[in-house]
């Protein structure tokens, strides 16, 4: 009984890590921009209900991603006058080193809130 216990807890973590790794889906050229949000909204609505661990990093990922899109389209603007590029360069940067550090935390069972998050979905 332990065993089925621990390859649900593997699965759940394993699920719970691409829930935050889809997120750079983003970065694929057919997938720009809208693709970091709808791939773990895919995989966030189809495991939530089997895992309950990966509905909480689901959200989580879900809620850093359409934020992490907020703040590039706040920036857009600022290109004009040179400093958004500078702004967007740090998002990127911010996005995937969170996003990575989630991913890690996630894949050793601990629970992970990004910072800079607005938290839409609750």
């Amino acid at each position: 009984m332990t065993e089925i216990n621990e390859e649900l807890s593997k699965d759940a973590r394993m699920w719970a890590m691409f829930c935050h790794l889809a997120g750079l889906a983003g970065l694929i050229p057919i997938t720009p921009a809208f693709g970091s949000i709808i791939v773990p909204l895919i995989i966030w609505q189809i495991k939530k209900d089997e895992f309950p661990s990966v509905n909480e990093h689901g959200k989580e990922a879900v809620n850093f991603q359409i934020s992490i899109l907020l703040y590039s389209i706040i920036c857009i603007p600022f290109c004009f006058i040179c400093i958004g590029f500078i702004f967007l360069a740090a998002i990127g940067i911010i996005d995937i080193v969170c996003l990575l550090i989630a991913a890690v935390k996630a894949n050793n069972g601990e629970h992970y809130r990004y910072p800079i998050c607005i938290r839409f979905i609750k």
